[in-house]
């Protein structure tokens, strides 16, 4: 027996994460596990990281009021710990006059959903905020609060948070059955077995299979692969609103926008695949995204693109989030939780608490909580490092840059390594501290990051 615990959380994604910060504000022990080795390390990683208002989600649903309440949340959990956050606003462009005719039910959409700063504004107010944008367009809707935000810094708080507040992280520990009993539940890990009295289901692409190790038959996750393109800095003078397109009932399909780094994002498609592992990029799917960019914004094709990426979204056969809790099993289950997951990650978090303690878990808050972390910020609006005096007069090694494409120090890298929840490689490194992610991938710098992270591994 490797932990005996109150509440084992599987998946230690945005959600997982945030559910376990929440929950040991309480005067509960719980273990957060995760299969890889890494937080916040499938489909937390590659997302289009925008913080949404909750605008277009389906009026009365679940995921509308988890996405409206956690867009609040966040913003200022951000705020206080220091998650890169940039409001650009967004604006859902018009091509033709069939999309020019959905605006206002968009609108007042979002108004059912309770966002009421949502205007319809004409092809020349459209063309004043983007005038790169290729001909065509025709109208477009404002959407002032949507935001870009860190996707990786975010579950990273969450999860720095969590274990200052006491919870146990088991990382590449990979679930292999759940036996419920009379007073306890077994989960039964490749490390060995963990009783607990409460599971909380946070799983991600693997929660379907989580749901039926306790008997459940309620949803199937197909994953959604996301194919985006990654466009070098100097792209970002082109747009610095999140352009979005009028969705259809194929889906919400492709976007453009900044990101939190200083880069221009183009994507995602949307492939639902088999392997529940497979984020490969296609030619297929740079085909299309190039084919859309230069449509959208014909000047960004003659850009760099510094990365590709593909993530793997969570879909299922349900519109709504699937959201349950079992008394009798003493089990929650906080499934299907798509691309919005990280806007509504706190609130989940809220929302599992209240069915736990209505299910019978007593939940009493501890008065001995930790002051909230402040997290490193790699955002490229906001100070960084390398350009604070004040920091490279106390430490030097805040200075001393070794990735110079994006700018990352000594001293970033040190602390990152030194950290609570240090990365185990290269991967997690550069989702701390942006180095290697720059126009030369790692090529000028890679030999000495990697040398950073193996002297501490050693």
């Amino acid at each position: 027996m490797i932990a005996d615990v109150d509440i084992v959380v599987i998946g230690a994604g945005v959600v997982g994460c945030a559910v376990a910060r929440h929950l040991a504000g309480f005067d509960v022990s719980i273990a957060l596990i995760e299969a890889r080795c890494d937080i916040g390390d499938a489909t937390s990683k590659a997302n289009t990281a925008i913080l949404h208002t909750g605008f277009d989600a389906v009026p009365g649903s679940l995921e509308a009021s988890m996405v409206a309440r956690g867009y609040a949340l966040l913003s200022g959990y951000a705020d206080a710990v220091g998650i890169p956050v940039e409001r650009t606003g967004a604006v859902l462009v018009a091509w033709t006059d069939d999309e020019l005719a959905v605006l206002p039910s968009l609108r007042d959409k979002a108004v059912k959903n309770g966002y009421h700063a949502c205007e319809v504004i004409d092809a020349g107010a459209v063309r004043v905020m983007l005038p790169h944008l290729g001909p065509g367009v025709v109208g477009g809707l404002t959407v002032p609060g949507e935001s870009i935000i860190c996707p990786w810094t975010t579950p990273l708080a969450f999860a720095t948070e969590a274990v200052e507040r006491g919870v146990q992280l088991m990382l590449g520990t990979r679930v292999l059955d759940v036996m419920p009993g009379p007073g306890s539940t077994t989960v039964v890990s490749d490390r060995g077995d963990i009783r607990t009295r409460w599971i909380v289901n946070a799983a991600g692409l693997g929660g379907d299979v989580i749901d039926r190790m306790l008997g459940h038959d309620r949803f199937t996750i197909v994953p959604r692969r996301g194919e985006l393109l990654v466009y070098d800095k100097l792209a970002r003078p082109l747009v610095d609103v999140i352009v979005l397109p009028v969705p259809t009932d194929k889906g919400k399909g492709v976007l453009i926008s900044p990101t939190i780094f200083g880069n221009v994002m183009l994507g995602p498609t949307s492939e639902s695949l088999v392997d529940r592992a497979d984020t490969s990029t296609s030619e297929e799917g740079f085909a299309f995204l190039l084919a859309k960019g230069s449509a959208l914004l014909p000047a960004l094709m003659d850009e760099d693109v510094t990365a590709a990426y593909a993530g793997l979204r969570a879909a299922t056969e349900h519109i709504d989030y699937v959201v349950d809790v079992d008394p009798g099993q003493r089990y929650l289950l906080l499934g299907g939780i798509r691309s919005t997951g990280l806007t509504a990650s706190m609130a989940l978090a809220e929302h599992a608490a209240t069915l736990l303690s209505e299910s019978g878990l007593d939940l009493v808050p501890r008065t001995d909580l930790p002051p909230p972390p402040r997290m490193p910020n790699i955002g490229e609006s906001f100070p960084r490092p390398y350009s604070r005096e004040d920091l490279i007069t106390a430490d030097p090694e805040y200075g001393s840059i070794v990735c110079f494409c994006e700018r990352v120090t000594r001293g970033e890298i040190r602390d990152a390594l030194a950290s609570a929840i240090p990365p185990s490689d290269l991967d997690g490194l550069r989702r701390r501290t942006r180095a290697t992610l720059g126009r030369c991938q790692g090529f000028y710098c890679g030999a000495e990051v990697s040398g950073m992270l193996g002297v501490v591994d050693a």
